[in-house]
């Protein structure tokens, strides 16, 4: 028997289910979620692993005084909307005092705000206001590098024999850590710069105003700790540690992941722990996963909480174009298993270039032909789109993408924007293509400002098919069909089912390669995701042993599915990029008869 839906089941997608008398395109925030008390970091220490993440340009999302960027102001006032879009934490880049050489990496100040967003108190505003709405606050903590502005910088150049001397790595010749790897290839060619003030050459793992901290100083070490407490102070829920396998250097390696890093990590996770339990490390660490999962840690020596999985995020566009499973299973089968506690960050775009870092060459070159054949498209070893124009305006590919995402293991972190189908502006230099403002509406300033358009801190996508008049938020919330609706929808759906944060995954068998099929399964839930890679309907008979006899159930509108067959397969068709979540539970005769 082909295993099709019921009762009009969904067809490979999973809607927004209104509740008796609630309308879908104007139902509010539940009154409970705003007034209900958010229950501290140590007394809820895994919020973050049935978490959906949302990452948020503070310059591109809200201007609420209207001077072209985006602030903390701007952000609070939206903070409803991301409530009742369904995230449970946004994660915040850079807004500390920079020079902006790096879209806010280059800092230049780590314990103030940039005045452009604002001020301490509208940051501890946003805190407050966040948490009454159950959404808790990451930010970045750039470790690795400073702003060439920065007074630590400048003191280091200045007075070679003061303080802040060895705050930096300093040499007479560029004849050191000739091995390790550049970065940025795009712009630099080597990682040392010549300071002429000093008359010697400073370290850079990144753009040469970025001169790395020199972590061999224990005063650095102290500082960055300082750094951390200041914030975490203020409330924050957790810190995305940027950049950290190139904290230390040492002369015969490529300088990455070397112990005494780890061992930094593991000092800086013991006094979050001792001082602010709780209180979440997110690793960016792009390493392949065998060298991530030491950043985790051990049970006896944890390090981070979350690290972020780099290589299941250009598998699943290539499994969109080869129309093959084949590279996702072999991305998993690469997955080490996790220590007690830890947790992928698992993404499909977010605020840098697509990364293919973790790809052969000819994967690489593959990826560029079907993904970024201009040159404008890429930037350093990646390519920098936005999802949808990455994935065509196929409204089915980017559903099947997220459905990916949202069941895959891990935590999901979204990218603002996504969730309309926002697109990109390759013209704009470096990665600011990916950053341009939140379309709200279809006013002239997108509804992001009302401020003069030409004084924007990155110009509006004009025209074309994601210009706001054709993508906006307003437009979205008011159409119960749009992508906006079913992405909220399917975090509604996930919610319900904790398994996919917390549980395993056995991915299954199936007649059909461009069939992707696993399941997810703790002690209380298991469900069976599907997924069509393909660009036709497919049919596929997919094994689940020790499942006989087991029922199917949509999470979404609890219509049943043929059960399990006895010899513990199940046969199922698929549209075109088509996929199910179907819940698998086991009734005994006792049950039945209950």
């Amino acid at each position: 028997m082909t295993l099709s839906p019921r009762d009009n089941a969904p067809t490979g997608a999973i809607p927004l289910i209104p509740r008796d008398g609630d309308d879908a395109t104007t139902r509010e925030v539940p009154e409970e979620r705003v007034v209900a008390t958010l229950p501290t970091p140590a007394e809820d220490p895994h919020w973050y692993r049935t978490a959906v993440f949302y990452e948020v340009l503070t310059h591109s999302f809200f201007d609420a005084n209207n001077d072209g960027t985006g602030d903390f102001k701007g952000l609070t006032e939206k903070l409803d909307y991301l409530a009742w879009l369904g995230i449970d934490a946004i994660w915040i880049p850079p807004f500390y005092p920079s020079p902006m050489g790096d879209g806010g990496y280059d800092i230049s100040d780590y314990t103030n705000v940039d005045p452009r967003y604002g001020t301490m108190d509208d940051f501890r505003t946003l805190m407050e206001e966040a948490h009454k709405r159950h959404i808790r606050v990451v930010i970045d903590m750039v470790m690795n590098h400073t702003s060439c502005a920065h007074p630590w910088f400048q003191a280091s150049r200045h007075d070679p024999a003061g303080p802040y001397a060895d705050f930096y790595v300093w040499r007479d010749r560029p004849a050191e850590y000739l091995d390790a790897r550049i970065i940025f290839i795009d712009t630099e060619d080597s990682n040392w710069t010549y300071d002429e003030v000093r008359g010697q050459y400073f370290w850079h793992r990144f753009f040469s105003h970025q001169p790395d901290l020199n972590f061999e100083n224990p005063a650095v070490r102290e500082a960055i700790k300082n750094t951390i407490r200041f914030w975490a102070d203020t409330g924050v829920d957790g810190f995305r540690l940027d950049a950290i396998p190139y904290l230390y250097e040492e002369d015969g390696t490529n300088c990455e992941n070397l112990p005494r890093t780890h061992d930094f990590i593991a000092e800086l996770r013991d006094m979050v722990d001792e001082e602010y339990p709780g209180t979440v490390l997110i690793a960016e660490a792009n390493q392949p996963p065998h060298e991530v999962v030491a950043y985790f840690g051990s049970d006896s020596r944890p390090e981070c909480h979350v690290c972020f999985h780099f290589p299941i995020m250009p598998k699943i566009f290539a499994a969109l174009r080869e129309e093959t499973s084949k590279g996702v299973r072999e991305a998993f089968a690469a997955t080490p298993p996790l220590p007690k506690g830890g947790q992928w960050g698992t993404f499909l775009r977010n605020h840098d270039e697509l990364t293919l870092e973790m790809v052969t060459d000819e994967e690489r070159q593959a990826m560029y032909g079907w993904y970024a054949p201009e040159p404008r498209m890429r930037a350093n070893v990646g390519i920098r789109r936005r999802l949808a124009p990455l994935l065509r305006g196929s409204r089915r590919e980017v559903e099947l993408a997220h459905a990916m995402l949202l069941s895959f293991p891990g935590s999901p972190f979204l990218y603002y924007g996504d969730e309309i189908g926002m697109g990109d502006n390759i013209w704009l230099k470096d990665r600011d293509g990916v950053r341009t403002p939140m379309q709200w509406d279809s006013t002239p300033g997108a509804g992001f400002s009302k401020g003069n358009p030409n004084t924007f801190y990155l110009p509006l996508i004009e025209d074309g098919p994601y210009a706001p008049a054709a993508i906006n938020v307003s437009e979205h919330r008011s159409r119960p069909t749009s992508m906006l609706n079913w992405l909220r929808g399917m975090l509604e759906v996930r919610k319900r089912y904790p398994v996919f944060g917390i549980g395993s995954l056995t991915l299954l068998s199936t007649s059909d390669d461009a069939v992707l099929a696993y399941l997810r399964r703790d002690e209380r839930q298991t469900v069976l995701c599907v997924n069509n890679l393909s660009t036709t309907s497919r049919s596929a008979t997919i094994q689940l042993p020790g499942m006989g006899g087991w029922r199917l159930y949509d999470t979404a509108s609890g219509n049943r599915f043929p059960d399990v067959r006895e010899d513990e397969t199940i046969d199922i068709t698929l549209g075109r990029h088509g996929f199910y979540w179907l819940e698998a539970t086991f009734l005994n005769e006792e049950d039945e008869e209950e």
